[in-house]
């Protein structure tokens, strides 16, 4: 993996898990508004890295720890997980032993989907998210809502990056068909299932929500996938440190759903 940071190491810790098709710098513009208060380390996937095999999701989260370790991080504040990125992130909390406060998945890819069809996924995702590349981001608008010139670079290197054999061996063991992890109740409590109302991973919703009962469940009227994160990477970063600091989100970002009227 290759790690990138930004802020004073001495400030609380936001770890970024990065969404599909895209590097861990994809995550800079909420950091950037984030780093006078906290510590920011964005992660890319060994999938989209110059050089390197992915093992296993596993070994990805052996990565995390190590670095974290290294740099004598015990304690997470709040972990961002985008798009597929929820699904390494869920394996991270699992996983590990290191305290996480707050939990914020954005249009959190929580498919579980059969080995089978994950197979025959492949192709297909190879060629689009090459295509960002070949093309220099031109195809973003076929295949998401957007081409922000501010998202499209880290769209172009992922696709740079990515072979084939990683992709394969990244999606043989992600987004299995298998009940989600446990969570423990207190942590639910500090975690948020963020969905925009129009977005296609709004179908996950009813899913995670059956699983995680005490936890909270957002919706972002009229948002798409990760819109608002892209859109105003300002307002996403004041929402992210209003979960930090009271526990809630501010009723102006949320129009419905979730724990507590949210």
């Amino acid at each position: 993996m290759v790690f990138k940071t930004i802020g004073n190491k001495s400030n609380p810790v936001i770890l970024f898990f990065h969404a599909m098709g895209v590097i861990g710098e994809s995550g800079m513009p909420v950091a950037e508004k984030m780093k006078e208060k906290y510590y920011c380390i964005m992660p890319t996937s060994t999938v989209y890295c110059p050089g390197q095999r992915y093992q296993s999701k596993r070994d990805e989260i052996q990565q995390i720890v190590r670095f974290l370790e290294n740099h004598g991080i015990k304690e997470i504040e709040l972990a961002v997980a985008s798009s597929i990125g929820a699904d390494l992130a869920i394996a991270f909390l699992t996983e590990t032993k290191i305290t996480v406060k707050h939990v914020f998945f954005d249009g959190g890819q929580f498919a579980q989907i059969r080995k089978a069809t994950r197979r025959i996924m492949v192709p297909f995702l190879y060629i689009v998210t090459k295509s960002l590349y070949w093309s220099k981001g031109k195809t973003l608008k076929r295949i998401m809502w957007c081409d922000d010139d501010k998202i499209k670079p880290y769209f172009i290197e992922a696709g740079k990056n990515l072979t084939y054999g990683n992709l394969r061996r990244q999606l043989a063991d992600s987004l299995e068909d298998k009940p989600f992890p446990e969570l423990s109740e207190e942590l639910q409590k500090h975690t948020f299932w963020e969905f925009g109302s129009i977005e296609e991973h709004f179908k996950y919703r009813n899913a995670v929500m059956q699983t995680y009962i005490h936890g909270n469940f957002p919706v972002f009227e009229g948002f798409n996938h990760m819109q608002y994160q892209i859109r105003d990477s300002e307002g996403f970063a004041r929402m992210l440190e209003t979960i930090i600091e009271t526990g809630r989100l501010p009723n102006p970002v949320v129009k419905k759903g979730g724990r507590n009227g949210y």
